[in-house]
């Protein structure tokens, strides 16, 4: 998350300086890949590089791509297969036994359908949006490779593809990828040829909400800021809950438990960590954040303190549901013998990115299954369909 902010940050500078700029996205891979679909790397024309699309061999050559195969400025699809032993004789791969498609593109910040420009969209919105980017045509078809359906957050459509069955089909898969938040990649067999396209689920960053400004709160927001997460921290101490101890967060607020519940938005997206050290703060956090929609509730301390907290809720006549505690982590973190605050954060951040990505964690060389989720392109026929033209 951290690389695309950086991205979006440095296309900012480059349009303030009227720098003329490209895009390489990682549309497609097969085998072992170093980066999935969705890797992004932005170029300038004086051949500045922000972002990876690989482990650091194909870098160099897209750009080269720039300056030698895009005179007319469209956009082009570049494939590179590491899966011959000639790759790593000729210097492209590492031997990774996989194939990348890159999808490079010239930006241009008033582009309605400039995939940056979206994305900053959902970022500032805190939403969810979908991009479909069509990065390959067979046959005889009015499709052109670079053009996109964009879903916004609202369920507005905009849409550069003017092939009415194909942008039928492309409106309803981009729904259905946006509310699974699962990304695709699909063929669509037409009468007359195949469009090859990206269906990619744009996740705004992270917000986490750490109760609690003690030394530990800081390599916590050290880590989390490290992956691009939007930091905000919660603190009823004025002397600890200051701007100035918390520098790189995104929002510092003095607050009181009592008052906490007008002043926390939360949502599905919430990432929150109470560690107050304080427990009738930390009683009346849980009481907020249990029945909330937040996507993950960890509480610093003993098992024994937890299950305490919940007694005395329920003693006070508050009840939850199963569901409600399932989202609750105590104690928080992965068991990595974790003893200083700088470790404790980091099995704290562990656990969550684990929650995040869906995975139980554990060590990497135990795991039988491939790192990384296989692609599985979905072939699909769609049948011609005739625009209904009303009146009014």
């Amino acid at each position: 998350m951290k690389e695309i902010t950086t991205i979006l940050q440095a296309f900012a500078e480059i349009q303030h300086d009227a720098e003329s700029s490209f895009l390489a996205t990682v549309v497609n891979v097969k085998g072992s890949t170093y980066r999935r679909p969705g890797a992004r790397m932005l170029m300038t024309q004086t051949g500045s590089m922000i972002g990876m699309i690989s482990g650091g061999c194909l870098e160099n050559d897209v750009f080269e791509h720039t300056r030698v195969s895009m005179p007319d400025g469209r956009p082009i699809l570049i494939t590179y297969d590491s899966t011959a032993d000639e790759d790593i004789v000729w210097g492209f791969g590492l031997g990774c036994n996989g194939v990348v498609q890159i999808l490079i593109e010239r930006l241009d910040k008033g582009d309605l359908f400039n995939p940056l420009v979206f994305i900053q969209e959902c970022f500032d919105q805190q939403q969810l949006g979908a991009i479909a980017t069509v990065f390959g045509v067979e046959g005889v078809i009015d499709v052109n490779v670079g053009e996109r359906l964009i879903l916004k957050p609202d369920n507005h459509i905009t849409t550069n593809i003017s092939e009415y069955s194909l942008k039928s089909a492309l409106i309803q898969d981009a729904q259905v990828a946006l509310q699974n938040q699962n990304s695709a990649i699909n063929k669509y067999q037409l009468s007359l040829g195949s469009v090859d396209v990206f269906i990619e689920v744009i996740q705004p960053p992270v917000h986490l909400i750490i109760f609690g400004a003690g030394q530990d709160a800081l390599p916590t927001v050290q880590f989390a800021k490290a992956l691009g997460w939007q930091v905000t921290i919660v603190d009823c101490r004025a002397n600890e809950a200051t701007k100035e101890r918390f520098t790189i967060a995104d929002e510092v607020l003095l607050s009181r438990r009592e008052i906490l519940h007008k002043q926390i938005s939360v949502n599905e997206q919430t990432i929150a960590v109470v560690m107050t050290h304080n427990y009738l703060d930390d009683l009346e956090i849980i009481k907020m954040l249990l029945p909330s929609s937040a996507k993950y509730l960890g509480i610093l301390g003993p098992k024994r303190r937890t299950e305490k907290l919940l007694q005395d809720l329920n003693t006070a006549g508050v009840e939850y549901t199963p569901e409600q505690l399932e989202k609750l982590h105590s104690p928080i973190g992965l068991d990595i013998g974790a003893d200083t605050p700088e470790a404790i954060a980091l099995s704290m951040i562990s656990e969550i990115q684990a929650v995040l990505t869906n995975r139980s964690s554990g060590f990497l060389k135990n795991r039988i299954l491939p790192i990384h989720q296989q692609n599985e392109i979905k072939e699909i026929s769609i049948q011609p369909l005739q625009k209904l033209l009303t009146s009014d």
